[in-house]
């Protein structure tokens, strides 16, 4: 992890207090345990942290933690940040000459320190108490926000059948978030199978429709008062969760720059979605990828933008064999998923009426991007060209006129016309090397020129 000095001494502060504290905590836990009879032990208080100052006391102040949350919080950060904390628990136990049963722990091969296991948290903060024991099972619910948002690493422990001996792992993108202070950013993995979309263009560098940037209009204001519906129980109640836009139209009129543009404006992080690894030929597959990555994505404040879209969500069939049956169940399972996923999705698509018409109707805003008119596309021309060095006699209007192609066409037969010009040793790009370029798009798409 790469951490600025300054940040990390700002924000490891409160940890290190608040892992001091849990030394002494552990310290008064283990008298009372070795001497139930002795002298009344005071426990420690764990201090206040409802401050906004670090992303540690920002995280427990938004999410309230209480104790027994604030002990298991600490205790998964002990191994990467103080791992001699835990030696305490490898006294042995005399009588059968192995370590305590109670404290729970593992020790693994790449990591000579103590792992705390559920068993070790419960010891900690209940010691003998069955009880309190039982209340246990909230914080390592698939439903807590611990998992849910990916605080706790969930990834599967092989051969542990047992819920208390399950190890207590921090994951590592959310630790990193509290000691730098960046965003948690996903790592492309078969849980998440997305990259970051990212733009160097502004909304002024966007040519489309007055209609498109209206319904854009719209979607940022839903970015921008997403919070208030969120606690508004009469907003809750009438509005349904998340947002759905699709994006539909030919190749190349912005779709994917649009979705890049919409998280520069906003700053969140879009992440378009490598659907090869999403979708599966194999019964069920595609419905469990597609629940990792929501589930990953679950109250981060990304946008998920899925490309290509209508391999993941076609229209239902006719049945008439047990692969239709299993195609349906599929859509309509995609299609119940998405609707309760709580942030903005974007799905794009060169082929609407492929798209099954029970998602059509569940999207706030339908956005359909039309191949450029010629005032667009002279608008296209003179963005794409104006820091580059053109040949005077070029007429941007005669290109613009002869040849009806979308924005991406037009930068593609730019790069072609500057490196035609390069080639042949030319200072600046002239007609011939963009009509060749445009002649080379046409081609692509099996076009013929008027």
């Amino acid at each position: 992890m790469e951490i600025d000095c300054k940040l990390e001494a700002k924000h490891l502060g409160p940890i290190l207090e608040d892992l001091e504290w849990l030394e002494s905590y552990i310290e008064s836990r283990m008298k009372v345990y070795f001497d139930p009879k002795g002298e009344t032990v005071v426990f420690p208080t764990l201090s206040v942290r409802d401050d906004q100052a670090t992303p540690y006391s920002r995280f427990i102040s938004s999410h309230k933690l209480d104790f027994v949350e604030r002990v298991v919080l600490l205790m998964s950060i002990v191994p990467l940040l103080k791992p001699q904390l835990f030696d305490c628990f490898y006294v042995q136990n005399v009588a059968i000459e192995r370590l305590f049963s109670e404290f729970g722990g593992i020790e693994e091969k790449d990591h000579r320190g103590f792992i705390p296991t559920r068993e070790t948290v419960n010891f900690v903060v209940n010691g003998g108490d069955i009880i309190g024991r039982t209340r246990l099972f909230r914080v390592f619910s698939d439903d807590h926000f611990f998992l849910r948002e990916h605080v706790l690493s969930s990834r599967n422990q092989e051969g542990v059948s047992s819920f208390w001996a399950h190890r207590l792992v921090i994951h590592e993108d959310f630790l990193h978030h509290l000691i730098s202070g960046e965003p948690v950013k996903p790592k492309f993995s078969t849980e998440f199978p997305a990259k970051e979309l990212n733009t160097s263009l502004n909304l002024e560098d966007l040519v489309v429709s007055k209609l498109v940037k209206e319904e854009l209009m719209h979607l940022l204001t839903w970015i921008k008062y997403r919070d208030e519906i969120n606690f508004s129980e009469v907003l809750k109640r009438n509005f349904r969760a998340g947002y759905r836009a699709l994006f539909y139209g030919p190749p190349g009129t912005g779709k994917s720059l649009t979705a890049a543009i919409v998280g520069k404006l906003t700053g969140l992080p879009v992440y378009r979605i490598d659907l090869s690894r999403v979708v599966s030929k194999y019964i069920g597959e595609t419905e469990k990828n597609l629940s990792k990555l929501l589930d990953v994505a679950e109250n981060k404040n990304w946008i998920l933008f899925f490309d290509e879209a209508e391999s993941l969500f076609s229209k239902r069939t006719e049945i008439n064999d047990s692969k239709d049956k299993y195609a349906n169940q599929s859509t309509a399972f995609l299609l119940q998923r998405l609707e309760v996923f709580d942030g903005l999705v974007i799905l794009a698509t060169n082929l609407r009426p492929n798209m099954d018409k029970a998602f059509v109707r569940r999207f706030q805003s339908i956005i359909h991007f039309n191949l450029p008119s010629l005032e667009q596309r002279i608008e296209l021309w003179k963005k794409s060209l104006r820091d580059i060095k053109i040949a005077p006699e070029t007429n941007i209007q005669f290109l613009a006129e002869k040849y009806e192609i979308s924005g991406a066409s037009i930068k593609n037969a730019i790069q072609f016309a500057w490196l035609n010009s390069k080639r042949n040793e030319r200072d600046e790009i002239q007609s011939l090397d963009l009509e060749a370029g445009l002649l080379r798009e046409i081609s692509k798409e099996g076009k013929s020129v008027k």
